[in-house]
C-alpha cells in the first residue's frame, strides 16, 4: 500500500477521533489562545501555539500537548479538555502543529529518534525551552501528552530527551521506534498493526539507545488504548507497558490492578498510587478514538499537575483589611454552594462551562446539581459529569472520580448542546437539594 493511502486511512480514523473527542469549547476566559514565532530551532518549520491561563504563578508548570494526524494545535486546542484543565489548575499547554504532508509527526525517520538528532522532536524541544525562558516554566515540572500520531511523539519525546520531560501520558500510540523506518517512509504497517513484537529487554535498549551515556532519571509513562483499535491496533498497548517497564527497571507484572470505570482495566507498575513509574489503560470496546470525555483529567493526575510544585506560587493579590464584625456560626445546608455558569455559543449550539464551589462547612463525598434548560435546548455529551436527561429538567451528577469536594472548594464540569435560538443561562442551580448563589 502506498503511503498516501496509508496516510488517508489515518486521516479517515483521525476524523473519527474528532468526533469523539466530546469537543469541548475553548475555556471561556480572557486567557487566549496564541502563535509564537521564532522561539528557537526548528528543523521542519513547526507551528508552535500558546495558551497562557489567567492567574498563572511564578514557575508554572509546563505541558505539551500533541495532535493526531491530519489534526493542528489549536485542533486539539478546541477539541481535548487540557486547556480547560490548565485553566483550573495553572499551568501551560504548548500545542504544536506537524507541517509534513497529512499533518502527521515524524516518528520514524533515524533523527527523530536520537537525541538532538534533529526533525520534529528538536522543534518542540525548542518551544519547551523558550517557555522556560519566557514564562519562568519550572523545567522540573514539564510533561508531554498526545493522541495517535501524538502520543507516539509523546514515547518519542520521553526516549530523546529524559532530561527535559519529567512524564508522559499517550492515548492510542505505539513504543518508542516501533514506526522506525530507513527509506523516508512515514508509516510503519508491521507496527501500526500490531505485528512488531519485541523483549522487554529489546524495547528498553531502543529508549536507552536514543540518548548514549544518560544516566539520570527516566520519565513516568502513562498509556491508554481501546481495545478495538484498528488504526494502531491494541496490542501495541502491551509493547509499551514492556517498554516503559523494562526503562524503570520494573517486572512486567503490575503491583495493583483496579477498575476506575466500567470497561476500564488499569494496571499500575512500581508502585500503588496516582503518579506511579508505569500505569496502563485498557479501554474494553473501544477504538480509535481517545482521549474521550474525563480521560485528560486523570491523565493530568498521574502527570501530577492537578497539585502546585513545591516552586510553585499563585499570582499575589491585593490585601484587603477586613471590616470586623460580630462572629456569627452559621448553619449551612449539606451541599449549599455557588455555582458559575459560562457559555460559548455558536449558530446553533453551544459549550457550557460549570464550575461548583462547596460553600458549606462539611465535605461532599458525592453531588447532583439540579438546574432547568431554557426551552430549545438539548445536551449532547457533557465531561466530568453525567447530564440526565438531555433537556428541561436536567440534573449534573459526579464521576467516580469527582465526587469529594472539601469545604470551600470547587470542582469542574462541562457540556455540549444544541439549541433553537435560545441562549439563555438556566435562572437557578440546587445541589444535593440545597439552593445554590449564582
Amino acid at each position: 500500500m502506498k503511503v498516501t493511502a496509508r496516510l488517508a486511512s489515518a486521516a479517515v480514523a483521525a476524523v473519527t477521533l474528532v468526533v469523539a473527542m466530546l469537543i469541548s469549547a475553548p475555556p471561556a476566559a480572557s486567557a487566549q489562545l496564541t502563535e509564537v514565532t521564532g522561539f528557537g530551532t526548528n528543523p521542519t518549520n513547526l507551528r508552535m501555539h500558546l495558551y497562557v491561563p489567567d492567574g498563572v504563578g511564578s514557575r508554572p508548570a509546563l505541558l505539551v500537548a500533541v495532535h493526531y494526524c491530519t489534526g493542528s494545535g489549536p485542533a486539539f486546542y478546541s477539541g481535548t479538555e487540557f486547556a480547560s484543565l490548565a485553566d483550573r489548575y495553572k499551568f501551560i499547554v504548548i500545542y504544536p502543529s506537524a507541517t509534513r504532508s497529512g499533518s502527521c509527526f515524524d516518528v520514524s525517520s533515524p533523527q527523530a529518534l536520537r537525541h538532538d538528532g534533529g526533525s520534529d522532536p528538536v522543534g518542540i524541544v525548542s518551544m519547551v525551552r523558550y517557555v522556560q525562558q519566557r514564562y519562568a516554566a519550572d523545567p522540573d515540572r514539564t510533561y508531554v501528552t498526545g493522541a495517535s500520531s501524538g502520543a507516539m511523539m509523546t514515547n518519542v519525546l520521553l526516549g530523546d530527551y529524559p532530561d527535559v520531560f519529567k512524564a508522559g501520558a499517550a492515548f492510542m500510540g505505539v513504543p518508542f521506534g516501533c514506526f522506525a523506518t530507513t527509506d523516508g517512509s512515514s508509516w510503519n504497517s508491521t507496527c501500526a498493526n500490531g505485528q512488531l513484537i519485541k523483549t522487554p529487554q529489546q524495547w528498553g535498549d531502543l529508549v536507552r539507545g536514543a540518548y548514549p551515556g544518560y544516566s539520570g532519571p527516566r520519565p513516568r509513562m502513562q498509556v491508554w488504548h481501546g481495545t478495538e483499535d484498528t488504526t494502531l491496533r491494541y496490542p501495541n498497548f502491551g509493547e509499551e507497558i514492556k517498554q516503559w517497564t523494562n526503562v524503570h527497571g520494573l517486572s512486567q507484572t503490575p503491583t495493583t490492578t483496579d477498575q476506575p470505570r466500567s470497561g476500564w482495566t488499569r494496571t499500575r507498575y512500581g508502585g500503588t498510587g496516582t503518579t506511579v513509574a508505569v500505569e496502563g489503560i485498557s479501554i474494553q470496546g473501544v477504538g480509535h478514538s481517545l482521549p474521550q470525555s474525563g480521560m485528560a483529567a486523570m491523565a493530568i493526575a498521574f502527570l501530577g499537575l492537578d497539585t502546585p510544585g513545591p516552586s510553585q506560587t499563585p499570582t499575589a493579590t491585593p490585601t484587603v483589611t477586613p471590616t470586623v464584625t460580630p462572629t456569627v456560626t452559621p448553619t449551612s445546608p449539606a451541599g449549599a454552594c455557588k455555582v458559575g455558569y459560562t457559555m460559548n455559543t455558536w449558530n446553533n449550539g453551544f459549550t457550557a462551562s460549570v464550575t461548583i464551589t462547596n460553600t458549606g462547612a462539611s465535605p461532599l463525598s458525592t453531588w447532583s446539581l439540579a438546574f432547568t434548560l431554557p426551552a430549545g435546548q438539548t445536551v449532547t455529551s457533557a465531561w466530568n459529569a453525567t447530564v440526565s436527561p438531555a433537556s428541561g429538567a436536567v440534573t449534573a451528577r459526579n464521576v467516580s472520580y469527582n465526587g469529594n469536594v472539601a469545604p470551600g472548594a470547587s470542582t469542574q464540569f462541562g457540556f455540549q448542546a444544541t439549541h433553537s435560538g435560545n441562549t439563555a443561562a438556566p435562572s437557578s442551580f440546587t445541589l444535593n437539594d440545597a439552593p445554590c448563589t449564582t
